[in-house]
């Protein structure tokens, strides 16, 4: 039976992305893994601006941004309003088309629209096993025939559980960034309870994440209506594999 462990409440990702997580984020990755990350987008989603692409969700728009600046019409979707405040400020900074949508992920409702979409950030897996099969097939309906759809799926059970650690800890900036986690076997969710210290303040928040396998995720993307799945261990392009740093998949959109 799929259910939240009963210290995580389902709805546990407004309250994460709702504070100092979010100031956090929006300066712990580095400029050049995002640049890697947006590049394999364009090259898997082969399509050119002014081509239009959905991002979802989009925190703070750190691949909208870039893709924006380079010609893209983005619509770009999440369900933290902090986070959109965030990205709209670095928008009115550059040129560029986005338009923010404040939508739960698997809530959006575009048919056809798309020429291409991702889903970046390890930000598969927040819901159960309904939402998240919900939410590819919604992906699915906002697509036109024969676009792609990128899925960063990383914390596939295949990459995430080979060089798994109970205790991490980082420092982004003025940040200091603690994971305490366990792995659910029951449940198939990585439970964490996240850190956050900047100064004299702290924030605890706790997180579940479902790590589907490799199989499992390809018969998710099957379901919703997606062909032709390729895997990639990183944004490299790399064959995925046991042990991969993560998993990309792309998936496309075949006319009927």
């Amino acid at each position: 039976m799929d259910q939240e462990t009963p210290e995580v409440p389902s709805n546990w990702y407004e309250d994460l992305f709702n504070g100092m997580f979010v100031d956090m984020w929006m300066q712990a990755v580095p400029e050049e893994h995002t640049r890697a990350e947006t590049d394999f987008i364009r090259r898997m989603i082969g399509v050119s601006p002014p081509a239009e692409l959905l991002d979802v969700p989009c925190g703070g728009g750190r691949h909208s941004l870039p893709l924006a600046a380079a010609g893209y019409r983005m619509t770009s979707v999440d369900n933290s309003e902090k986070f959109l405040a965030a990205g709209r400020s670095l928008a009115a900074q550059q040129a560029g088309s986005i338009t923010w949508i404040k939508s739960h992920m698997r809530d959006i409702e575009w048919r056809s629209q798309f020429e291409g979409a991702f889903c970046a950030g390890n930000s598969f897996g927040y819901l159960d096993d309904k939402g998240n099969s919900d939410f590819l097939r919604a992906i699915f309906r906002a697509l036109k025939p024969n676009a792609r759809f990128v899925l960063d799926a990383s914390m596939c059970l295949e990459a995430r559980l080979p060089t798994f650690q109970e205790k991490n800890w980082a420092r982004f900036g003025d940040f200091y960034f603690i994971e305490d986690e366990r792995y659910d076997h029951v449940r198939g969710r990585i439970v964490t309870e996240y850190t956050v210290i900047n100064g004299d303040k702290t924030e605890k928040h706790v997180a579940s994440h479902r790590c589907y396998t490799y199989r499992e995720l390809c018969a998710l993307l099957d379901a919703a209506g997606f062909t032709d799945v390729l895997s990639f261990g990183s944004a490299s392009g790399e064959p995925f594999k046991l042990g991969s740093a993560g998993l990309f998949l792309v998936a496309t959109k075949k006319k009927p």
